[in-house]
C-alpha cells in the first residue's frame, strides 16, 4: 500500500523557559492510502496538537509531515493555503457549518474556491448529498436541521472535493448515541466505499472500534497501536477498551 501521511520524528513545545511544555516529544508513524485511523488517549495526551500540526493550523517545532509527497513542514503560507483547499477534507465537533448559507450552499463551497461552474458543482453536490442521504435537506439551512444531518452535510462537504485527507476531531462530540453510530456507519461508507483515507481524533473507545487501526498517544508519545484485522468490530472494541484501562482512561480532550 502507498503511504500517503508520514509523521517523522514530529515534537511540539508551548512556551518558553522554565514554562516549556513538550506537547508532543518524537512522534512517528505512516498513515496509508486507504486506512481509516482513530487517534486515541487520555486528556493531555496531545491528541489535538498532532491534529492541529497535521491540519497546517500549528507549526511543528521539530521534525517533518509528509502528506501526498509534500512536507507540509517546509511549505510557505501561501502554498499551505492552496494545500488545505485542495487536499484537505475537515469535519468538526461542532459541524462548522455556515448558518447563512443553506445545506446545499455549504456543501457546494469548497467547488466555488475552487472555480468549479455552477452547473458541474451542484451536479457533484446532488451526487455527494444522494451517498450521504441528505438529498431532502439540500435547500434547508443548519439550524432546521438535526445534529446527525447536520454532520452528515459537514462529511459530503469535506469529500466533496476528493481530498488525499479527511481529519476529523471529535465528530461524534456533539451528538447522542444513536447519531453517533450512524455518523460511524456514514465514515465507514466513506472509507470503503468512496475510498477516502481518515485520520480520526475521538475519546470514545466505541466510536474508536469502526477504524482499522488505532493509536494510542501518552504524554506526547506513541504509546501502543492496535490493528482491527478481520476481527468482529466488538471484539476490536474490547481491546480499545482493555487498552485505554491500562492507559489511564478516556477522559475529554485537552
Amino acid at each position: 500500500m502507498k503511504t500517503l501521511l508520514g509523521i517523522q520524528n514530529v515534537t511540539k513545545y508551548y512556551g518558553s523557559g522554565n514554562a516549556t511544555c513538550k506537547a508532543l516529544d518524537m512522534v512517528s508513524f505512516n498513515v496509508n492510502e486507504g486506512e481509516f485511523v482513530a487517534v486515541m488517549g487520555a486528556s493531555g495526551s496531545g491528541k489535538s496538537t498532532l491534529l492541529n500540526m497535521i491540519s497546517t493550523i500549528d507549526k511543528v517545532s521539530g521534525g517533518s509531515i509528509i502528506l501526498d509527497g509534500n512536507d507540509l513542514t517546509t511549505m510557505k503560507e501561501k502554498e499551505l493555503a492552496k494545500f488545505r483547499r485542495d487536499k484537505l477534507g475537515y469535519i468538526f465537533q461542532e459541524y462548522n457549518l455556515l448558518d447563512t448559507l443553506n445545506i446545499r450552499e455549504n456543501i457546494g463551497l469548497p467547488l466555488q474556491l475552487q472555480n468549479i461552474n455552477y452547473k458541474e458543482a451542484d451536479r457533484m453536490v446532488e451526487k455527494m448529498a444522494d451517498r450521504f442521504g441528505i438529498t431532502e435537506q439540500l435547500d434547508k439551512f443548519p439550524r432546521e436541521m438535526s445534529g446527525g444531518q447536520r454532520q452528515r452535510a459537514a462529511a459530503a462537504r469535506a469529500l466533496i472535493v476528493h481530498p488525499s485527507l479527511i481529519l476529523a476531531d471529535e465528530p461524534t462530540g456533539a451528538l447522542d448515541s444513536a447519531n453517533s453510530i450512524s455518523l460511524m456507519h456514514t465514515f465507514n461508507m466513506m472509507n470503503k466505499e468512496l475510498n477516502a483515507s481518515i485520520l480520526m481524533v475521538t475519546h470514545d473507545a466505541l466510536m474508536g472500534s469502526y477504524a482499522t487501526r488505532v493509536l494510542f498517544l501518552k504524554d506526547g508519545k506513541i504509546w501502543n497501536e492496535i490493528y482491527r484485522g478481520d476481527r468482529e468490530r466488538k471484539v476490536f472494541y474490547k481491546e480499545i477498551v482493555d487498552a485505554m484501562t491500562v492507559l489511564g482512561g478516556t477522559g475529554d480532550e485537552e
